[in-house]
C-alpha cells in the first residue's frame, strides 16, 4: 500500500493542531498517523483538527497561528472557516534578529544560462519590440500597428520574439501630478528601459494628461535609433498614423535583430514570484517548492522579488526577522500599515476573507493564504523592500509593495526589472506576461493534469509523497535556466501575455 494510500494525510509540523488533506477523504476515514477517524466529508486541501482544540484557542499550521478555534472542537474535526476565527495575532517583528548572510556559491562555479547581453551590461532573457501608449487614446492605435507585425512578417528577424502593444486604462482624466502619475511614468519608463525590450515606439493621441514630452523628459529618455515617438493628431489621424507607426516599427527591427545570446551567470537572473488561484496545496507543494529554488538562486546570485503585499498580512514578521537591518524590516511594516489604512472598512481580503476560489481550495482566511505565499521567499535573508515599479538593484531576496491582483502586481515586478516570473496556482490560473515571460507550477497533480496545456511544472507530485521539496526546488531552478536561455514557456506556446500589461490604477479619475 502507497505512503498515500495509507496516510491521507499531512502533518506539516510536529507542533501542529491540524493536519491537511491530500485528497478528498469521506467521514469515517482513520488516520493512523494522528490515531483518529475523520468526523465530516474533508475536501482536498482542507484540515482536520489533529487533538482536542478549546474555543478561542490558537491554530496552528507550520506551527504559525493562522486562527482562533470558533467553539471546542474533537479530533477529526473538518476546520475551515466555518469554525476558524479570523483576529489579529501578536506579533513581534525582531528586527533582522533572524538574519544570516547569504553563503554564495563562488562565481567560477556558478550555474549559467544563455542571455542577451545589451550594450549597458543588463542582461536579457528575451527580445521584444513595444509599442506603448502614454494613455488610452492612443490604445487603437497601437495595437493595429504591433499586430501588424505577425509572425509571417517577422521571419527576416530570427531574434526578434516579437513586436507587443503596451495598452492600458490611464493616462487621462487623471491627477496632472502626484503619486497616481508618478507610478505610471515609473512603470512604463521601466517597461521601456527592460532588459528584453530591444526598442520602443511610444503613441500619443496628442493631448493627454500624461504628457508625451513631460513623460520622456521625467523618465529620461531619449529619442534615438531605438526608440521612437508618434502624435496621432500630428501624422493626420488614425490610418495615417498606424502608416507611420508600421514604418518607425520597421526602421527598428533590424537594429533588436543584432541581438544574441551568449553564455552568462545565472546571477543575471531576476524573478518575479507571483501566486494566484491558490489552494490548500500551494503552501505546501508548489510555494515551497518555489521558495526551494529561489534559494538556490541567491546562492548562485540571482534577486528573487516576493510582492502581493496584502497577502503577507500576517506574517510579516518571519520576514522583518531575516531582513538585513532593522530599518529594511521597518520598510515593510509600514507598507503593510498603509495597506490596512487603505482598506480601512473595505469588503476586502486583508479584512479577513479570501476570494471564493481560495476558499473553495482549503484557505480559510487571509492569514492562512499569507503563511503560504511567504514560502515562496524560501528561506534567504530579506535585502530590501521597494516600492511600486521601483528599479530593484539590490541582489538576493527582496519584497516589492504590489496589490495582491496578479496582472498588477505582475507588472510592478517586471518594470522594477524581473526578466523571469514564476507564478504557482492551485486552482489553474493562466497567467502570462511579456517582455518577461511566466513559468507556472502547479500544486497537485489533478490540476497539472487537467491543465497541462497551461502548466510547466507538476509541483504535485510533492504531495503525492514521489519527490521533496528540496529536490522539487532543484528541479524547477533547472527548468528556470532553460526558459530564460529562450525555452519557451506553456504560456509563450499558447501567445498570452500582452493583455496582462496592467499598471497600478491608484489614485483620482476625474
Amino acid at each position: 500500500m502507497s505512503d498515500r494510500a495509507f496516510n491521507p494525510f499531512i502533518r506539516l509540523d510536529p507542533k501542529d493542531n491540524v493536519v491537511v488533506a491530500r485528497m478528498g477523504v469521506p467521514a469515517g476515514t482513520p488516520v493512523p498517523s494522528e490515531d483518529l477517524v475523520t468526523r465530516q466529508e474533508v475536501p482536498s486541501g482542507h484540515k482536520i483538527a489533529a487533538r482536542f482544540i478549546r474555543k478561542g484557542e490558537p491554530v496552528l499550521k507550520y506551527n504559525t497561528v493562522i486562527g482562533f478555534a470558533g467553539e471546542d472542537l474533537e479530533p477529526g474535526t473538518h476546520m475551515h472557516s466555518h469554525n476558524i476565527f479570523f483576529d489579529e495575532v501578536e506579533k513581534d517583528y525582531a528586527f533582522g534578529k533572524a538574519y544570516k548572510p547569504t553563503q554564495y556559491v563562488p562565481e567560477k562555479e556558478r550555474a549559467t544560462f544563455q542571455g542577451i547581453v545589451r550594450e549597458n551590461g543588463a542582461v536579457a532573457t528575451r527580445n521584444f519590440v513595444g509599442v506603448f501608449v502614454v494613455g488610452n487614446l492612443g490604445a487603437s492605435t497601437a495595437r493595429k500597428i504591433a499586430n501588424y507585425f505577425t509572425p509571417d512578417r517577422l521571419t527576416d528577424y530570427p531574434n526578434v520574439d516579437g513586436v507587443v502593444p503596451y495598452v492600458h486604462q490611464m493616462g487621462h482624466g487623471m491627477e496632472r501630478s502626484g503619486e497616481a502619475m508618478d507610478l505610471l511614468r515609473r512603470t512604463m519608463g521601466g517597461y521601456i528601459r527592460h532588459p528584453n525590450t530591444a526598442a520602443a515606439l511610444v503613441v500619443a493621441q496628442g493631448y493627454e494628461v500624461n504628457d508625451l514630452e513631460e513623460f520622456l523628459r521625467d523618465q529620461k529618455l531619449e529619442v534615438g535609433p531605438k526608440l521612437k515617438t508618434l502624435v496621432v493628431a500630428d501624422a493626420g489621424g488614425f490610418r495615417k498614423a498606424v502608416e507611420q507607426g508600421k514604418s518607425l516599427v520597421a526602421e527598428m527591427l533590424p537594429l533588436a535583430n543584432q541581438a544574441t545570446r551568449q553564455t552568462v551567470s545565472a546571477e543575471h537572473i531576476t524573478v518575479g514570484m507571483q501566486c494566484g488561484g491558490s489552494d490548500g496545496f500551494s503552501g505546501l507543494s508548489a510555494n515551497p517548492s518555489l521558495g526551494a529554488a529561489m534559494d538556490i538562486l541567491v546562492r548562485h546570485g540571482g534577486t528573487a522579488i516576493l510582492s502581493e503585499t496584502t497577502e503577507l498580512f500576517g506574517v510579516e514578521h518571519t520576514l522583518t526577522a531575516r531582513a538585513v537591518t532593522p530599518e529594511v524590516g521597518r520598510k515593510l511594516v509600514d507598507r503593510i500599515e498603509w495597506w490596512l489604512k487603505y482598506n480601512e472598512g473595505r469588503d476586502c481580503q486583508i479584512n479577513g476573507k479570501v476570494s471564493p476560489g481560495n476558499n473553495a481550495g482549503g484557505l480559510a482566511n487571509v492569514l492562512e493564504k499569507s503563511l503560504g505565499g511567504a514560502k515562496k521567499g524560501g528561506n534567504s535573508p530579506l535585502m530590501e523592500v521597494y516600492k511600486y515599479a521601483e528599479p530593484v538593484t539590490v541582489k538576493g531576496l527582496v519584497i516589492m509593495d504590489t496589490p495582491g491582483y496578479d496582472p498588477v502586481s505582475a507588472t510592478g515586478q517586471i518594470a522594477g526589472g524581473a526578466n523571469m516570473v514564476c507564478f504557482t496556482t492551485g486552482r489553474g490560473s493562466c497567467f502570462g506576461s511579456v517582455p518577461a515571460p511566466t513559468m507556472k507550477l502547479a500544486s497537485n497533480t489533478p490540476m497539472y493534469t487537467r491543465m497541462q496545456s497551461d502548466m510547466d511544472v507538476n509541483c504535485g507530485v510533492v504531495i503525492d509523497g514521489e519527490t521533496t521539496v528540496a529536490e522539487m526546488g532543484q528541479r524547477i531552478f533547472e527548468q528556470l535556466l532553460r526558459h530564460a536561455s529562450g525555452e519557451k514557456t506553456k504560456s509563450e506556446l499558447s501567445g498570452m501575455g500582452e493583455n496582462e500589461f496592467a499598471p497600478w490604477p491608484i489614485g483620482v479619475l476625474s
